[in-house]
């Protein structure tokens, strides 16, 4: 499964910006590179490199980001709920309509369930994080790139 997930960084450059971002990812193509056809700009179209948070492409990068993170968050914990209320603990071990798979998605610090990371690749979870992590930097950059999970 292809997406875009999104890195804040401290930097002082579009440059700098886009190698520390690069060191957040993993398996990745980023908005930079020309010659892929199958991921980065070939599969989402353009997006900025890297953009100062403060910025209009960065405001959009990063509402692309927490609004992705809250759907799908709110999407296992929904399926959580149904488990929990509808399935036996039987059903539930068996792992009945993909329950134990929600469940996981619910905890997860990282892979597909999210998508905005700081510069240490650390998962960014709930919108206090997130707060704490706009508030206390001053050259705050977002870099998106392309990943398979």
């Amino acid at each position: 499964m292809h997406m875009v997930i999104y890195a804040l960084v401290e930097a002082s450059t579009q440059n700098d910006a886009l190698a520390t971002g690069k060191t957040v990812f993993d398996y990745y193509v980023s908005f930079d590179e020309e010659n892929t056809t199958v991921a980065g700009k070939a599969r989402w179209g353009e997006l900025p490199t890297a953009a100062p948070v403060d910025s209009d492409d960065g405001q959009d990068l990063l509402d692309q980001g927490w609004e992705a993170t809250k759907e799908e968050f709110e999407r296992n914990l929904e399926r959580v709920k149904e488990a929990i209320n509808e399935l036996s603990d039987e059903e539930i071990m068996r792992d009945e309509n993909l329950s134990r798979h929600a469940f996981h998605q619910v905890g997860a610090y990282d892979g597909p369930s999210v998508f905005l990371y700081d510069q240490h690749a650390t998962g960014i979870r709930h919108r206090g994080q997130l707060d704490r992590l706009l508030e206390e930097s001053e050259d705050l950059w977002i870099v998106p790139a392309d990943v398979h999970f």
